[in-house]
């Protein structure tokens, strides 16, 4: 379904001529308007709808409430997603959130110990940190939206005693993750891996998360696989994958009924020395993420084939007041969501003008930096910055969000198009209104 306009071009053009004369087309011209939800999500293919139904039907949806792994739902899904990311141990959890939270503590934070992390990012990640008992450091992120490499190199130094570097690929953009890697090994620092926005992005031909000793996946509504909420913690390490199982929940001997962690002699006395928390994933979550795993590959085409078109031509219509993050050679990506980077021509004014303007026309655009966003860093009140960060609040100041919806149609990605260029036209030039 395509979006809609006020009128056909020619009638337009027909009644503008009739009734103002040429001079109506300049200043005046018609505007375009979407009519798609641009929160739609990804649907639940009908193999995952009907497992689900199958657990409500015999009451199975405790993911331990079977007589085996090899007759569990979420075992499976976890077969399934170490197999697509290629990691050897795999633990599903209620939330991306949660396994953020778990690797820290399962890769050895200890109350007050300090964790680098993007100053870009959302407030999920500062607040995993604060909820493993972790004080956040925060290193700038540049205008391709990654972690800038100068200030990783300066934080490593001005916090020596800094355990760990949590990186976050947000909105699937990676930094050149061999130099994140080495600066963190010449400073004995743990990398770890938020790769919530991340799933089908691959670094030098691998999935991302194995450059980190642990990962973390998301499930949530707006990720590559939706089960509502729903989380993965990936790793090669045994020890970590036991405790990871032990902290979510496998109390007593339900280890057993996993698949994707290590035998009993890892796990030893574990459900003894660490506590149950209790975020496991529920069985009808693996259900409806099972079917989508299988999609994941040809969903990153069409993506990427849309993003592709989108850029292009945004670039080539209004170059003159934005750029699009650039990104880092060796990374294969999922463009899933549109970053623009607006002019720094324009005044706060018209910024706040191309936002309104967009949203009045059935597309709401984000600003990342805006006062209300949980992407800015100013409102993470619960972790604050402590040293300034200059380079990220001014990149924030004009960087702008907008999903690509995969159940869009491709007539309405040229509608998105024309409403960005249309509405950046009403943001410099108050004449151009309808």
């Amino acid at each position: 379904m395509p979006a809609t306009r006020f009128t056909k071009l020619a009638l337009a053009t027909i009644a503008a001529l009739l009734t103002n004369g040429a001079d109506a087309l300049l200043t005046n011209p018609t505007r375009t308007t979407i009519s798609r939800d641009i929160k739609t999500p990804d649907p639940v293919p009908q193999a995952g709808i009907d497992e689900a139904v199958e657990l409500m039907t015999s009451g199975r949806m405790y993911r331990y409430n079977v007589k085996d792994a090899a007759s569990s739902t979420v075992s499976k899904c976890e077969v399934e997603i170490a197999a697509y990311t290629g990691h050897k141990y795999c633990v599903a959890l209620n939330s991306c959130g949660s396994a953020i939270m778990l690797m820290m503590k399962c890769a050895g934070l200890q109350p007050g110990d300090e964790v680098l992390s993007n100053a870009f990012t959302f407030g999920a990640v500062p607040s995993a940190i604060e909820h493993a008992g972790g004080k956040a450091v925060y290193v700038e992120s540049d205008y391709n939206h990654v972690m800038d490499m100068d200030d990783l190199e300066k934080k490593l130094v001005e916090y020596p005693n800094c355990k760990m570097c949590l990186i976050s690929h947000m909105r699937g953009k990676l930094a050149d993750m061999d130099a994140v890697k080495d600066a963190c090994d010449r400073h004995g620092v743990t990398l770890l891996e938020d790769c919530a926005h991340s799933l089908g992005v691959l670094w030098n031909g691998q999935h991302t998360g194995h450059v980190g000793k642990v990962a973390a996946i998301s499930a949530q509504s707006y990720k590559m696989i939706n089960s509502g909420e729903g989380g993965f913690l990936l790793t090669d390490d045994a020890e970590i994958a036991a405790k990871c199982a032990v902290y979510a929940g496998a109390y007593e001997g339900l280890a057993s009924k996993h698949t994707t962690v290590p035998g009993p002699e890892v796990f030893a006395d574990l459900p003894v020395r660490i506590p149950n928390y209790s975020v496991r994933m529920s069985a009808l979550a693996a259900a409806v993420i099972r079917p989508q795993i299988l999609t994941l590959d040809a969903r990153r085409e069409k993506y990427n084939r849309r993003y592709a078109f989108v850029t292009e031509k945004l670039v080539e219509r209004k170059g003159n007041l934005l750029s699009i993050p650039v990104n880092t050679p060796g990374m294969t990506p999922v463009h899933d969501s549109l970053q623009i980077n607006l002019s720094h021509d324009l005044t706060d004014e018209q910024v706040q003008k191309f936002l309104d303007e967009t949203a009045t026309h059935g597309l709401p655009v984000e600003l990342f930096g805006h006062p209300s966003n949980a992407r800015n860093f100013v409102n993470w009140g619960f972790a604050p910055a402590e040293d300034p960060l200059p380079l990220t609040s001014k990149m924030i100041s004009r960087a702008c969000d907008v999903r690509l919806p995969l159940m869009w149609d491709d007539e309405d990605f040229e509608d998105m198009v024309d409403v960005l260029c249309e509405s950046l036209d009403a943001a410099v030039d108050e004449q151009y209104m309808e």
